[in-house]
């Protein structure tokens, strides 16, 4: 969204932790909510004379995420010194990578801005590896009024996705970071977790003129940690920036801060350029060179990534693209739902029910962290229970009982319906017996229906499942009740 004769030029840098479990440089653990300043040691904390070595791992994963992401991998990169001086930086350097990142060239395709039926490629400058700083705390309990710094995260394997100006308002910028977010859960490098920073972004965005080709003065939004912070923090940038234009303000490149409170940003620094940051080679790392082979094994370990799953499931199973979407949204519930599948392959008519129960229950009380998750019922429970209802052996509002009766346990829904007496009546001349003695009884009601109030139809209906405990099967006393009336 922009102002009218101006369009937004938007460019994301994501940074996204690593799981592995040690940080990139060192042994430490990279273990969240840890003690302050406990998963630390001499070369993380920066002291004279401690040595880094790369975590292997961080190497393998950050790659997967290139190749997913289309990009070109670099045979030989080159690991940087990027030197700046902050209190959550004990070295007074981060080590990056600038010159030669280890790959380039990628892309990522997105619903367009206001047309979200259509897609564009969105491209991607680089992927590269870096660590984290620590972490500056204002106003903690322990120490109130003052600024604390915890170190656990300074070291931990970062890393950096470089995005092309190429997004033009808040929905591709949201849209770009979900679909991101969800290759980088799948491929299982990084868990997602915006809340607790490990999934983050820096919003580069300027204005122009429609129809420009040259860029305006750019401004960083710095660490915004919610898609919800992205959209209004794109939305109020583009029109303060569109507000300096109209009035012909100028002003240098800055880096900004969110502040959703008062639903504005705020000045932090002058940002700085790339000389400033005096990039070298660090003199303690070699030259990162990676193996064309090991990048052919790591290629083949890609699974099947979540855009790929949600258009084979529209395809093949005709499912909504918004079900698709739903479903394949956390790898685990992918495969979940996968193994429910299974149990009539290719069945269009077997995967939409399954696809309606599992959205509309087995999700409503399913717990998600980062990549960890728990859900209320095996898939084979959920096979067994859907089975049931397909043999008419219980009804739909049955299988929501039975899965409530279940949900946290081990037992059978087939056993569980048994020792209840749950089983439909399906006896035909039983239901239509109790059929004929509420007509009989209720003469009033008859007469409704054939004065044509048919909604009336709803009292028998009721009144027979109350009768038989619920145990009738609706088609079947549906279908007699219309026989009857009608007689």
């Amino acid at each position: 969204m922009s102002a009218p004769g101006y369009e937004a030029v938007i460019g994301l840098e994501v940074h996204a932790q690593l799981l592995t479990k040690t940080k990139q440089f060192c042994g430490c653990p990279t273990t969240f909510g840890a003690e302050p300043n406990t998963n630390v040691c001499p070369v993380c904390l920066g002291l004279p004379g401690a040595l880094p070595v790369l975590n292997h791992e961080s190497v393998a994963m950050a790659v997967r995420t290139a190749l997913a992401l289309g990009c070109t991998i670099r045979e030989r990169s080159i690991f940087a010194r990027k030197n700046y001086f902050y209190p959550d930086l004990p070295k007074g350097y981060q080590i990056s990578q600038y010159d030669l990142p280890f790959s380039e060239h990628g892309s990522l395709e997105i619903a367009a801005e206001g047309d979200p039926s259509v897609t564009r490629r969105v491209g991607i400058t680089r992927v590269h590896l870096e660590e984290d700083a620590g972490k500056n705390l204002h106003g903690v309990a322990e120490v109130p009024g003052k600024s604390v710094i915890d170190l656990n995260r300074s070291g931990v394997p970062l890393m950096e996705i470089v995005g092309e100006p190429d997004l033009r308002g808040p929905a591709e910028a949201v849209d770009y970071l979900k679909r991101l977010r969800d290759i980088l859960v799948a491929l299982e490098v990084n868990d997602g977790n915006l809340e607790e920073g490990s999934f983050r972004c820096d919003v580069n965005i300027s204005v122009r003129r429609k129809g420009s080709a040259a860029y305006g003065t750019r401004v960083e939004i710095k660490n915004v940690n919610s898609f919800r912070h992205v959209h209004r923090a794109i939305e109020h940038e583009t029109a303060r920036l569109v507000d300096l234009a109209e009035s012909g303000q100028t002003f240098k490149q800055h880096t900004r801060q969110w502040d959703d409170e008062s639903g504005r940003t705020v000045f932090l620094r002058e940002k700085e350029g790339s000389d400033d940051y005096r990039y070298f080679p660090d003199p303690d790392l070699p030259p990162l060179v990676i193996d064309e082979r090991w990048v052919g094994e790591l290629r083949a370990s890609i699974p099947e990534l979540p855009a790929a799953r949600r258009e084979r499931l529209v395809r093949e199973l005709k499912l909504p693209a918004k079900d698709a979407e739903v479903l394949t949204g956390h790898p685990k519930i992918g495969d979940y739902f996968e193994k429910v599948l299974q149990a009539r392959p290719g069945d269009a008519a077997w995967a939409k029910r399954a696809a309606n129960f599992v959205m509309t229950e087995v999700l409503a009380d399913t717990r998600v962290h980062g990549l960890s998750i728990e859900l209320p019922v095996t898939a084979a429970q959920l096979v067994e229970l859907l089975s049931l209802v397909d043999a008419q052996t219980i009804s739909g509002k049955q299988a929501k009982e039975v899965f409530a009766a279940i949900k946290g346990t081990a037992q059978s829904p087939e056993a569980y319906v048994g020792d209840k007496g749950m089983a439909q009546v399906s006896d035909a001349v039983a239901i239509e017996a109790i059929c004929r003695a509420l007509i009989t009884a209720n003469p009033k009601q008859v007469a409704a229906w054939k004065a044509g109030k048919k909604g009336i139809i709803g009292f028998f209906v009721g009144a027979v499942m109350k009768e038989t405990k619920g145990s009738a099967n609706p088609a079947l006393l549906n279908e007699i009740l219309e026989r009857l009336l009608a007689e």
